[in-house]
């Protein structure tokens, strides 16, 4: 079986969240979470949590404090990611990278690249010059943030929990935009 290539994923931005999208959302974050990814949640992640924390950003993507990017195949969503664009008043040029999953089925295929290119773009296009993100050290997100020119500054231990129990450190990186 070979693998499609990335020609047939969309990127798309959701300016509101309907019910459908919330579905294919919930089953990426489970998926993701189910796979060990430590990404504020822990196992068992139910269907009933994934839709609620999906619902929950509906106010901030419909008031343009947040920027939710989809990639889609044929199938629908297999991967997603956060531009969070609000910031305190003295950080307005600054936004955060969130929620960078890439369903597990659809991995090696160039989405989690593809995506981050898209938030750049979007943030961009929102007056943003600099990003930050974390992620937990020594995963595969590390290589790919790297690959795409953000910089490393630190690690901090033990910061969260992976989602199977047990201590994690994360990684923090910058980009700057031009």
């Amino acid at each position: 079986m070979t693998t499609p290539p990335p020609d047939d994923i969309t990127i798309d931005r959701l300016d509101e969240l309907r019910e459908a999208d919330v579905a294919q959302l919930a089953d990426v974050l489970i998926d993701c979470v189910d796979g060990g990814a430590s990404v504020s949640f822990m196992q068992p992640l139910s269907p009933d949590k994934a839709r609620a924390f999906w619902r929950g950003q509906t106010h901030d993507i419909t008031d343009s404090k947040r920027i939710v990017l989809v990639a889609r195949d044929a199938k629908g969503i297999i991967g997603t990611v956060q531009v969070i664009c609000a910031q305190p008043d003295n950080q307005p040029h600054r936004a955060d990278i969130a929620k960078m999953l890439v369903h597990r089925r659809a991995r090696k295929r160039g989405i989690g690249a593809k995506l981050m290119r898209s938030a750049e773009d979007a943030a961009r296009a929102a007056g943003k010059t600099l990003l930050v993100l974390d992620t937990v050290t020594g995963g595969d997100a590390e290589r790919l943030y790297a690959r795409l020119g953000w910089v490393f500054v630190g690690i901090v231990p033990d910061y969260a929990l992976w989602p199977q129990g047990g201590l994690c450190s994360t990684s923090f990186y910058y980009r700057k935009l031009a």
